[in-house]
This record gives structure tokens, sequence and C-alpha cells, in this order.
């Protein structure tokens, strides 16, 4: 079991949207550090999933499928000055729960931002407007025209969200490798830190090899968590943060016509492209470059810039390895021309074994490729907090932090993970994390490629992203 300890006194009202995996995983955590009520949370959600756990701790519950048309009806009456709603659903708009939030004066965290339906995957909008890249732009620039209020965290879950906290800790982590003396505040700091230490590339580099007591069977979905996210997110042009030493345009990938331009997308669906990368339990892999938020934030986050030239940015993105059935369901799913199956399960009480190995890969600087992240067992998780296994549990554990974030910096404004504390939110997260490791390696996505593979490669430069890319 976790240490007990209570963060926050909180005396307002907690919303939950949504109460799939992640709501589920996170209630127990709220319930053990906030001081509160259980009669203080109200639950919304679309189906009645995990309604008798909820009741049972004493938790409000209502069946209500939010819609454009309907959800300031459902959620007026239960928000007011210095309540917090926590968005965890899916095709819910979070541009639209946030703004409703500052108008009422109550807090906010979401651990992705979300459209309403169609946002993502309407075949009638042009991939560049499909893409996780367009909807951060529309939520920055409500930031931009209406600075501060009250606190509103966007993308914060375990990736998003705890990887860009990881991604600190690794640079520090360099920096004293190297000898170089560094105490960075702020965006500036950081952008010139990592140029300093020569980082080209940064891989959300994530294992996941939990596996269930039940084989995955023809016409089903099987995932650690949400079926509906990972399809949505997996059928979204794949995106990556564009590094300033890239020399190598892919030739089916654009650039955004507005915006921080910090990143690109390939003209295909993230489910159906994979990258080489390394964990330190897995080594090599081969993941999806899955589309994600932090690939853009980021990357934007470590940009150096001189006047309008970018002079450093690294390139960022997902190299994702779900579980082994998920992956035979994506398999399955892009030979049905992604028509979703028909049978979709959530594995949780079934998995047998397994961990989820998620951290940050820096690669480029002299030391080659550093990786920095959680270890947690299936195991560790189930004896940690009820309702979750290794991955809900470091999404669950970093939606956690940044709500005591959020409620002890409450005039924040909108606000992404690379702006908060990553001290504060690691100590939080941390009893939850398992094995919170780094380690060092020679590995490059060169390594036995000429021997093995005769194929068109940068030998001068392994961190391009033609040599990532599988083909």
């Amino acid at each position: 079991m976790a240490r007990t300890t209570k963060y926050v006194k909180f005396k307002g009202r907690i919303v939950i949207v949504g109460f799939g995996s992640i709501g589920q995983g996170i209630l127990p955590l709220i319930l053990r550090h906030f001081e509160l009520k259980a009669s203080q949370i109200t639950i919304v959600t679309a189906e009645d999933r995990g309604q008798k756990e909820a009741k049972d701790l004493g938790v409000q519950f209502i069946v209500e499928p939010l819609t454009e048309q309907n959800y300031r009806t459902v959620l007026h009456p239960l928000l007011g000055p210095g309540d917090f709603l926590l968005n965890v659903s899916v095709e819910v708009s979070s541009i639209a729960l946030f703004e409703l939030c500052r108008g009422k004066g109550a807090l906010y965290l979401d651990t992705c931002l979300e459209p309403w339906p169609g946002g993502y995957t309407d075949p009638e909008l042009p991939p560049s407007q499909r893409s996780n890249y367009a909807i951060r732009e529309k939520a920055l620039a409500i930031r931009d025209r209406n600075p501060g209020g009250p606190t509103a965290v966007i993308t914060h879950g375990a990736n998003p969200g705890l990887v860009s906290h990881f991604a600190k800790v690794a640079l520090l982590d360099l920096a004293e490798e190297m000898e170089i003396d560094a105490n960075p505040k702020g965006r500036a700091e950081w952008a010139k830190l990592a140029s300093q230490l020569g980082v080209k590339v940064i891989h959300i580099a994530e294992r996941d090899t939990q596996i269930s007591r039940i084989p995955k069977q023809p016409g089903e979905f099987v995932n650690t968590w949400s079926i509906d996210g990972f399809v949505a997110e997996g059928m979204q042009p794949a995106e990556l943060g564009w590094g300033s030493h890239e020399a190598h345009f892919p030739a089916d990938a654009s650039k955004h016509e507005f915006g921080c331009g910090a990143a690109i997308f390939l003209n295909r669906p993230g489910a159906s492209t994979r990258v080489r990368s390394w964990t330190p339990l897995e080594g090599s892999y081969h993941g999806f470059l899955i589309t994600h938020a932090e690939a853009i934030s980021i990357a934007d986050y470590l940009t150096v810039r001189d006047g309008d030239k970018v002079t450093y940015r690294p390139t960022v993105h997902y190299a994702y390895h779900p579980c082994d059935d998920a992956v035979l369901s994506i398999h399955e799913l892009w030979g049905k021309a992604f028509r979703l199956q028909e049978t979709k399960r959530l594995i949780m009480d079934e998995i047998e074994h397994g961990i989820d190995e998620l951290g940050v890969l820096l690669m480029g600087h002299e030391k080659g490729a550093y990786w920095y992240g959680s270890r947690l067992s299936v195991e560790e998780a189930r004896r940690l907090a009820r309702f979750n296994n290794a991955t809900s549990l470091q999404v669950t554990a970093a939606a956690l932090a940044g709500m005591i974030w959020a409620i002890e910096n409450p005039e924040r404004g909108i606000v992404e993970p690379d702006e908060l504390d990553h001290e504060r939110i690691i100590d939080i997260c941390r009893p939850y994390l398992g094995k919170v490791v780094g380690e060092y390696s020679d590995w490059t996505p060169l390594s036995d490629r000429e021997r093995l593979f005769p194929e068109d490669i940068d030998r001068d430069d392994p961190w391009q992203f033609k040599n990532f890319r599988v083909i």
C-alpha cells in the first residue's frame, strides 16, 4: 500500500466526467489523498460501468452521456467557484469543459485534449485539422486571449503529462553526467540546456508486457486501457515534433500552415506507422508512432529561437509497443480497413503478469542514449491501488498529482505539463511508479541494420528520423 499522505483539504465538489479505466482507477487515490467526504464527489458518465463500486464508496453516480447540446445543462448545477472538474472521458470536448469551468470559477484537469465526436476522425476534415497540433493551438489561443484565471491543467496523465517531467529529470541527469552546471528556471533555460547537451531526439519509449490469461479472440479488440481512446488516436495522422537537425523531410509528411510550427504530420494513421526504439528491459523494438500531445508540447517547450529563426529543437514522438494482444488487435483492425471490432475487452483482473515500462529516451548527446522512467508491474499496481493495472496506475497517479498541483496553484490559467513543477509532480507520483530508473545505452536505430538489411539509411547521422522509421 502506498503512503496515505493527505495532500490537500478540499472543501469544494469534485465532478469526474467519464468512468472508464482511468476514472475508476483514480477514484480510490482521490479518496486516499484528499481530505474530503465521498459525498463531495459526483461521477457523470455515459454508461453504468463501475456504478456499484462508486456507490459502495458513497459517491454520487449520474448516467448521462454529455453532448454538445446538453453538457451545460447537466454540469451547470454541479459546479461553482472552487470546485474541480476532472475530465477522463472520450468524445467530450475538453475545450468546452474547461471554458465552462473558467466561467464558473472551477478548477479543471484532463489527460488528453478531446473534441466532440468526429473531431479527430471526420474524413471530411483535412488531416491538419484532425491533429493534436490543431486542438492544442485552439486551446492555447484561448489562453492567449484570456490569460490567468482558474487553473486548467490540460493533457496531464502519464503521457501526455508525466513524461514531460521525466524529460526534465533526464536532462538534469545528463547535465550532471557531463559535468555541466544546470539549474534551469523557466522555458528558455530548459531549452538552452537541452541544446547545450546536444539532445537531438526524444522518444516517449513504452513497452507494455501485461498478459491476460484469456487470449484475444478473432473479432475482438483487447487493451490494458481505453480501447475507444486508443483506436481514436491511432486513426489520427501520425504526428511528431520536428527537430532542427533533421535533413530528410519525409515524402508523405506535411507541415501545418498555422501555429507554433514545432510539429509535422504524416499522411497516414499512427496505428499503421512504426518506428524503432529502445527501453532497458525490452531492448530494441518496433513501436507505433501514435499521435500524442507531448510530442508537440515538449518539442515546442525546448525550442530555441533567434528572432523568428529556430536554432534548436529536438525531434520528439511516441514509440509505443502496447500489450501483445493489443498489437494483434491493431493488426486485425488495420486489415479490416480500420473498422473497429464488434467486441471490446479492457483487461484488468484477468491480467496474469507483466509490466508497463514507460519512460523517455534522450538520444544524440555525447553519452549516446539515456532512458529514464517507470517500471511498474501489475502485481505491484494491484497492491498499491484498487481498480488499477500497471498502465492505468501510471496515468491515475499523474492525474492525481496534477489535481493537487492545481489546487495548490489555483490561479494559473490554462497550463500544459511542461509548465508545472516537475519535482512536486514526481514526488507525489513516485510511490505509485514501481522502480524509477535511468539507464544509458549505446543503442542507435542503425544497430545491426547494415549487417542485416542493405537499405537507404543515413550513416553520417544515426539520429535522423528516416533511420528510426520502419518502412
